[in-house]
């Protein structure tokens, strides 16, 4: 049953409580819009029209939210790439489309959180450190595939950079396309960047 308030007592509204998962999404959405210096414990706590108590509930300090930020952009940016450096059962071309697909269906995966990650890594070592690894191991994956597809190192490794770098250059440019026209040009993206081994 409702609580009732005592005679004589003004009923009051429920305290506005907010979860440690709604005040991350809010963080996020700061960060992918604005960068890291823009997201401060004051103004999310205006947005939610709450006071910085609400925040400190679930958070140590804004450390602790910056930590949860990245936790994300991990288990969305980060894991897909390690769980498919896991497999055994992708090889070749199979395996060059499953790295592929993890940008192009960005589920989970993030174009918008990878650039923010990115930019907040050039004033946080340890980041850039992380950021750095994530792209070593992004670009391994694919010359990984083209060794199997039959190309020697060199141009294993400039070919993995080039799809790399042109992936990179869709986000860093927030070049907009429709989905009927990414649809006809991803086969001729893949004739191009996969080559003459693949597709002659």
């Amino acid at each position: 049953m409702p609580r009732r308030s005592a005679p004589g007592v003004a009923a009051t509204s429920p305290r506005k409580t907010l979860s440690r998962e709604a005040w991350l999404a809010a963080a996020l959405r700061v960060l992918e819009k604005r960068g890291i210096s823009a997201v401060k414990i004051d103004a999310l706590a205006r947005q939610f029209k709450v006071t910085r108590g609400s925040f400190y509930f679930h958070f140590a300090g804004l450390k602790d939210m910056q930590e949860g930020l990245l936790e994300i952009w991990r288990s969305r940016n980060t894991l897909p790439f390690e769980q498919l450096a896991a497999r055994t059962d992708l090889a070749a071309v199979a395996l060059f489309d499953a790295v592929v697909h993890v940008w192009v269906d960005e589920d989970p995966f993030s174009p918008l959180l990878d650039l923010a990650i990115r930019d907040w890594s050039r004033t946080a070592r340890r980041l850039a450190e992380e950021v750095a690894a994530m792209d070593e191991l992004r670009i391994s994956l694919l010359m990984r595939s083209f060794r199997e597809m039959g190309y020697g190192a060199d141009e294993s490794l400039v070919r993995a950079r080039i799809t790399y770098f042109h992936q990179i250059g869709y986000y860093a440019l927030s070049f907009k396309e429709s989905a009927a026209d990414r649809q006809r040009y991803q086969p001729l993206y893949g004739t191009v960047l996969l080559g003459p081994l693949v597709v002659s």
